[in-house]
């Protein structure tokens, strides 16, 4: 479905970056900040998935490029 462009260290950064922020919604109940937290769901889901559509639109991959000697 979609091409994957998302390596393991940036697939890492992503996991670990949306379960502290999801985290954070729990954790800060009265926090002014409570539902921006809630962001944290795009990274999480764009590492599950193995592709980020920013990095489509802008061309990048974090993948490890493969050399298909013959």
């Amino acid at each position: 479905m979609f091409k994957n462009n998302v390596g393991s260290l940036d697939r890492i950064i992503r996991i670990v970056l949306g379960v502290a922020l999801i985290g954070a919604f729990f954790i800060f109940p009265e926090s002014p900040w409570r539902m921006a937290f809630l962001i944290g769901i795009v990274p999480l889901a764009t590492a599950m998935m193995g592709s980020c559509p920013i990095y489509s639109v802008l061309g990048m991959s974090s993948c490890p490029v493969k050399n298909n000697k013959s």
